[in-house]
């Protein structure tokens, strides 16, 4: 289904140039282990498929589990240091089953998380689009948790009502501005769109809705290892806007389809513009630089921009010119998905297996990772 919305035109910014993107996509086929060392951090059997991951200022590491293929007795949780999973903050908030949902209300506990980040502020965010499946999302469901790690309590709960997550909505991954107070979300379901959101207020706003930067590329056939990424029916995957960071002290905004090969990029100042219209605002949008299928994005203190490269089993690092470094290459990075900094700066990366999905013609998931390497 076609859902790339009204063809705006677009400027572009040019930073890779045609025989360096050319040269890095064929360049994704390679699987061997190079660049930094990648160490397991953790693995996942039962619930079995991580997606996010964050970390906090002292080193605290969290991740999560969405309802894609199976019922999980976790959706968040604390990876202690033997790889063991505590709920997180609590049972309570980890009690939504699939069999009975009305064992505990929507609102006050996880239905299907999707990401975890956290803030500078040292705060652990939970974006729950409450979408089982990836499919209809559980009314009253999709919402923002804050938990506040000193007291390891639920500070405040945002709730999305259908004006800014109607069916059909997949919130995705949300980036927090330096200060705590403002923060930017992908929507990757249909259609595509950025969230803009004020954290005093709890105010949330759609924009670039059906805008072509935040629509999946249909031009664009995902290969892991050497097979389309395709639904049973043969249908392709469609993913829309899903990896996003703050860059330039916060001033920019950068972002992508995952079904896509191209970083866009706003001032951040724009999307909080109320004053602009749809047009005006998309016609602030840039395009930042040719890439590759990526799902994960992050603006790294010590290392800089840096992106998973899904096809490659990868992370790269986009240099100030444009290019792309590879750090890391590892058949073990199945779908490295999202990504996160220590302390220490080393980056955290899951490995979320999504090609192994029954739903994409795989064999099932039955189990995923959390990796960790120093950029340098």
């Amino acid at each position: 289904m076609d859902n790339a919305g009204p063809r705006i035109p677009l400027r572009r910014r040019e930073l890779l140039s045609g025989a360096a993107a050319a040269s890095l996509l064929a360049a994704t086929g390679a699987r061997a282990a190079t660049g930094r060392p990648l160490d397991l951090v953790a693995t996942f059997t039962s619930p079995r498929q991580v997606t996010g991951v964050g970390v906090s200022s002292k080193g605290r590491i969290f991740v999560n589990f969405p309802r894609w293929e199976e019922d999980v007795a976790i959706s968040v949780a604390e990876v202690g240091p033997d790889g063991a999973l505590t709920p997180y903050p609590d049972k309570a908030w980890n009690a939504f089953r699939n069999a009975d949902a009305s064992a505990a209300k929507p609102g006050a506990s996880f239905v299907c998380v999707q990401s975890v980040t956290v803030d500078a502020q040292d705060r652990l965010w939970v974006l729950d689009p409450a979408a089982p499946g990836l499919t209809f999302e559980v009314q009253g469901g999709p919402k923002l948790v804050c938990i506040d790690l000193a007291t390891n309590t639920v500070e405040r709960v945002y709730r999305f009502g259908p004006d800014i997550a109607p069916q059909g909505s997949y919130l995705n991954d949300i980036r927090f501005t330096a200060d705590g107070r403002r923060a930017v979300l992908t929507n990757s379901g249909a259609p595509g769109c950025l969230l803009t959101f004020d954290v005093e207020t709890g105010t949330a706003r759609r924009v670039l809705v059906g805008h072509p930067s935040t629509q999946f590329d249909k031009t664009v056939t995902i290969t892991v290892s050497g097979k389309p990424l395709q639904m049973l029916d043969g249908q392709p995957a469609h993913f829309s806007a899903d990896g996003i960071m703050l860059g330039e002290n916060d001033r920019t905004v950068f972002w992508q389809a995952t079904t896509g090969r191209t970083m866009y990029r706003v001032p951040l100042a724009a999307l909080f513009d109320h004053a602009l219209t749809p047009q005006a605002l998309g016609e602030k949008v840039e395009v930042a630089a040719t890439t590759f299928v990526t799902d994960g994005y992050w603006s790294s203190r010590r290392a800089g921009m840096l992106l998973t490269a899904a096809e490659a089993f990868a992370v790269r690092r986009m240099e100030p010119d444009g290019r792309f470094t590879t750090l890391v290459q590892d058949p073990r990075l199945l779908w490295p998905d999202s990504m996160a900094e220590g302390p220490d700066g080393a980056i955290y990366v899951t490995a979320s297996h999504i090609p192994e999905m029954k739903a994409w013609q795989g064999p099932g998931v039955a189990q995923t990772q959390l990796f960790r390497f120093h950029p340098r």
